[in-house]
């Protein structure tokens, strides 16, 4: 699920790869050690992302966007993997570290 405050700040990967420049795809392809092909497979949901490869993917689509003037936008990991409640875990370990540095 999308918070409110990252719908307006995130993009499908099929939205990213179709706005980005081939510049752009081959970037975030080579970043992660993979192929532009294999992230277009990830965007038309015929593969899942493991944990790593998606957040290797959400930072680099991050920087991209940060370089484009708005006209891309950062791919959230929850949304390129078969479980997204995997990065739930971490973020509410998170929370609670946070809460007992306070």
């Amino acid at each position: 699920m999308i918070s409110t405050g990252l719908m307006f700040l995130s993009m499908e990967l099929k939205q990213f790869l179709k706005a980005a420049t081939k510049r752009e795809r081959a970037e975030v392809a080579a970043v992660c050690n993979d192929s532009v092909s294999y992230l277009y497979q990830l965007a038309g949901g015929h593969r899942y992302a493991s944990a790593l490869l998606a957040t290797r993917i959400e930072q680099m689509t991050r920087r991209v966007a940060l370089r484009c003037d708005g006209r891309l936008k950062m791919v959230p990991r929850h949304s390129l993997v078969r479980y997204p409640e995997i990065f739930a875990v971490v973020r509410d370990e998170l929370d609670a570290e946070l809460d007992t540095l306070r």
